[in-house]
């Protein structure tokens, strides 16, 4: 895994750290790219479930980028975390839809036998806040969640 653009800037808005990997577009990058991100919050003190959460966001996010998007100019997808307090924002970028259609990230309604489809749900429960970033001059689209702060969703 390569460190990106980005590496720990700690600046006066109270960001602790800002770090950007740069992942092959397979699936077998999601693993280390977890392990990577747990490192680094725990490392910073980050409260362990903030942790635990924003792990399985990073990996159900890393997961539809591989499974559903294309691979990004350098033929990756990357990862972006920025951790301020104890709220972390993970964002996971790729080259846009496989289709090559308009981007529709939604959540899915799914059977309860299903095994699939349950990535952004499951993105959303955690979140406080997510959305989708679709960038039309480069392709490029980018799905973030932020997590750790007072949810919308959750008893806090």
């Amino acid at each position: 895994m390569r460190e990106g653009d980005g590496d720990d800037m700690v600046s006066a808005t109270a960001v602790r750290t800002e770090r950007r990997w740069d992942l092959p577009h397979v699936a077998s990058a999601v693993p280390a790219a977890r392990e990577e991100l747990v490192d680094l919050l725990t490392s910073l003190g980050v409260d362990d479930g903030t942790v635990g959460d924003a792990e399985l966001a990073a990996s159900e996010l890393l997961g539809n980028a591989v499974m559903h998007g294309r691979p990004g100019p350098r033929g990756t997808i990357s990862l972006r975390v920025r951790v301020r307090d104890e709220v972390v924002e993970v964002a996971v970028t790729d080259g846009g839809p496989a289709d090559g259609q308009v981007v529709d990230v939604r959540p899915r309604r799914t059977s309860v036998v299903a095994t699939r489809g349950r990535g952004l749900r499951i993105v959303r429960s955690l979140a406080h806040e997510w959305g989708v970033i679709v960038d039309p001059e480069a392709g490029d689209t980018t799905v973030w969640a932020t997590i750790g702060g007072p949810s919308r969703r959750r008893a806090v």
